[in-house]
């Protein structure tokens, strides 16, 4: 996909700021829409379903997270790129943001290279979901009592339903894949959010924990000082 042809959705109370990264983002031939406020934000995503939405955390009456947690609700975005920008370095803002279904972080102040390739490696995920085909057999995964459905980004347990964010169930999707195989922390940061994005080193025990929130206690197992494995 061409520069030209992907849309993204910058979000910032801030305007010097939004200018600041609009103007960056524009010199590379990306399409770039902007709000200013939470309320814009979700109205513009809606009628531009944009590619990457990059969306600041602290912002007055609808923050971030919860902009995120409202777009993530809706069916059209569960496959759009989300990415906080946040001047604050606790874990607090990284695991808030996690948890309601983004992708990563993007810290202030902000410098231009680390911007673009940021974006970079973020936009390349599309590329690569649009080019990675399956056959049929690999669409449904059955894994115990677990039936994980990677068209639809559905789990079934016991035929009931279960929705997950979109990185909880690539993290399921990678353990289950083997069942017994212990992966690796590293292996599960490569696989799932790619080497060239940073995230906080709690993100993994985040997604762990939601996960498990949701399908139960008994499929993932802690292998302490190395990762996790999947068990039935």
């Amino acid at each position: 996909m061409k520069n030209e042809d992907i849309k993204i959705l910058l979000v910032d109370d801030e305007l010097d700021i939004l200018e600041f990264i609009e103007y960056n983002l524009t010199k590379e031939n990306y399409q770039v829409l902007t709000a200013s406020n939470g309320y814009d934000a979700i109205k513009t995503a809606e009628k531009h379903n944009p590619h990457l939405i990059i969306l600041d955390i602290m912002m007055p009456g609808l923050d971030g997270v919860e902009v995120c947690r409202e777009l993530r609700s809706k069916t059209q975005f569960k496959d759009t790129i989300i990415a906080f920008l946040t001047a604050r370095s606790e874990d607090y803002s990284q695991i808030a943001g996690f948890e309601v279904g983004g992708d990563d972080y993007i810290t202030k102040p902000i410098r231009p290279r680390v911007l673009l390739s940021r974006v970079g490696a973020l936009l390349r995920r599309l590329s690569d979901s649009s080019t990675n085909t399956k056959g049929a057999n690999d669409v449904i995964l059955k894994v115990g009592d677990l039936v994980i459905d990677k068209e639809k980004i559905l789990v079934y347990k016991n035929d009931d339903a279960i929705t997950l964010a979109k990185k909880e169930f690539e993290l399921l999707c990678l353990l289950a894949s083997k069942p017994g195989k212990v992966f690796s922390r590293d292996e599960i940061f490569n696989k799932v959010w790619g080497t060239e994005v940073i995230v906080g080193n709690r993100t993994i025990d985040v997604h762990i924990r939601k996960v498990r929130e949701k399908i139960g206690d008994d499929y993932i197992r802690t292998i302490k000082g190395i990762g996790y494995k999947f068990e039935f």
